[in-house]
């Protein structure tokens, strides 16, 4: 629908954009990315015709843009740039109508029924139509940017491009206009280009990314290749963390602050450990960055507190999770703050050691309920039943995401040899058991001391985790076998 084949223009003599290809189709959202001064700007204004260009070609429809008129390019293009100016004052609708200007024709133009389709469907799409009397000047920042986006929208052209169509908008706003576009370009097949500042906005709504850089093309391509920690590191100079969007296959960025307020001593032991009859607690004065299988708090986040509580053996709950966050602030534990767990077993037999290697020192804290164990190879047929194991790994270091994961693999092969070593048995397959169909396991990390890039069975911190989680699941066992007088 739109291919632009090496731009470059600017302001005066200079240069800001300088030799940009690329192709837009039909239907799809190109956003537009690139730090202050990087001409994302200046390219959009030279392919709205703003700016001349001065030299290469922009086509709309297989047709050099320079030979349609001014009306016949306005059919073809809708524009919001940037920045507004009011010479006069307008409502609402008089604002929009302006939109539909392109198609008036002879001198004295007559307003037809596609006209006021167009503009009451825009009003509405942008949830302006409450508005549409109001003067422009009385209402907020944002909500005349979304006047100016139904005014695009209302010229009902098949190439929309958008200077940073959130400025001034609130998230849900934010939302309620990309949600629009994005919906707009599905059904009506609108080819989109659009200038962003939030990546992360840019990467949810577009089907392809433009990186600028010094008024070039740094790259261009789905989001899940142009936004990578290396490329905005070296466009922006700004250090980033991506991870995946929670329910898109996008990619998203965390800003990582070059000034951190911490302290370099934090530590954690055995004795900042509390073991009482209704639950183990560790409560500490930092937060561990932690990554469980938890019933409150589960996944991946930072916590201060982590409870690991008693229930009976018969306990039975619709909602779970709810009941647990109810306990948990009737305990006074903070429920933002706490990642908790729950175990049929006396907490009272939990077993908590201290197992120190050349890096530092990891904790490891089990309660072991066997009653009720598993095989989970032959588990198809199995109901779900109290019994629980759980498994806490507190490192004194610093752990990427994946030797979080690597430490998960590790916990839970040294836990089933644990279980093949006592002669835990699944009582309806009589096969060696490999859990409970309630166990659960957190690792957790200070973040703080020597970096620890892998925590794999033969790592100097997998080896530890593998040794402790086997030693204090076999004392767990062996704990919970002696007070069940169960013999070998």
């Amino acid at each position: 629908m739109l291919h632009v084949q090496g731009i470059e223009g600017g302001y005066g003599k200079e240069s800001v954009v300088k030799d940009v290809s690329f192709q837009v189709n039909k239907g799809e959202i190109l956003g537009i990315l690139g730090p202050n001064g990087s001409g994302k700007s200046t390219l959009l204004k030279i392919i709205s015709g703003i700016l001349p260009k001065r030299s290469g070609t922009i086509f709309i429809d297989g047709k050099d843009a320079s030979l349609y008129s001014q009306k016949e390019f306005a059919r073809k293009v809708a524009v919001l740039p940037q920045l507004h100016t009011h010479a006069f004052s307008h409502s609402v609708r008089e604002t929009v109508d302006l939109g539909r200007y392109p198609h008036q024709s002879g001198l004295f133009s007559t307003w037809s029924d596609e006209d006021e389709q167009a503009v009451k469907e825009a009003l509405e799409l942008t949830a302006m139509t409450r508005y549409k009397d109001t003067a422009i000047e009385l209402l907020s920042g944002g909500e005349q940017q979304r006047v100016f986006v139904a005014q695009a929208l209302a010229q009902d052209a098949p190439i929309l491009l958008l200077d940073e169509p959130t400025n001034h908008l609130d998230i849900a706003h934010q939302q309620q206009l990309l949600d629009t576009i994005r919906k707009q370009a599905q059904d009506k097949g609108l080819t989109v280009i659009s200038v962003f500042h939030d990546i992360n906005l840019a990467s949810m709504y577009c089907d392809r990314l433009l990186m600028m850089n010094d008024g070039r093309i740094d790259s261009i391509g789905v989001p899940q290749d142009v936004v990578k920690d290396e490329s905005v590191d070296r466009v922006y100079k700004a250090r980033i963390k991506t991870q995946p969007h929670p329910e898109l296959p996008k990619p998203q960025i965390t800003l990582l602050p070059d000034v951190q307020v911490q302290s370099d001593s934090f530590a954690v032991s055995k004795n900042d450990f509390t073991i009482s009859p209704q639950f183990v607690t560790l409560q500490i004065a930092n937060p561990l960055k932690t990554l469980s299988s938890a019933v409150h708090n589960p996944g991946l986040g930072w916590y201060r507190t982590f409870v690991n509580r008693h229930v009976d053996a018969d306990y039975n709950c619709d909602d779970v999770q709810a009941e647990m966050a109810r306990y948990l602030e009737q305990q006074g534990f903070h429920s933002t703050d706490t990642v908790g767990m729950m175990t049929a077993v006396t907490t009272e037999h939990a077993e908590v050691e201290e197992y120190k290697g050349d890096f530092g020192m990891v904790i490891i804290a089990v309660t072991a309920g066997v009653g009720n164990a598993v095989d989970v190879s032959q588990a198809l047929a199995r109901e779900q039943r109290v019994g629980t194991i759980n498994t806490w790994v507190i490192v004194n270091g610093i752990l990427p995401d994946e030797a979080f994961i690597q430490a998960m693999i590790t916990a839970t092969e040294a836990k089933v040899k644990a279980l093949q070593v006592e002669n835990i048995m699944d009582p309806l397959t009589s096969t060696i058991a490999t859990g409970t169909s309630t166990d659960s396991l957190l690792v957790a990390a200070t973040q703080r001391g020597e970096n620890l890039p892998y925590a794999g069975p033969i790592t100097p911190l997998g080896k530890l985790i593998g040794h402790g989680v086997y030693d204090c699941t076999i004392r767990a066992i062996q704990t919970y076998k002696r007070a069940k007088g169960w013999t070998n």
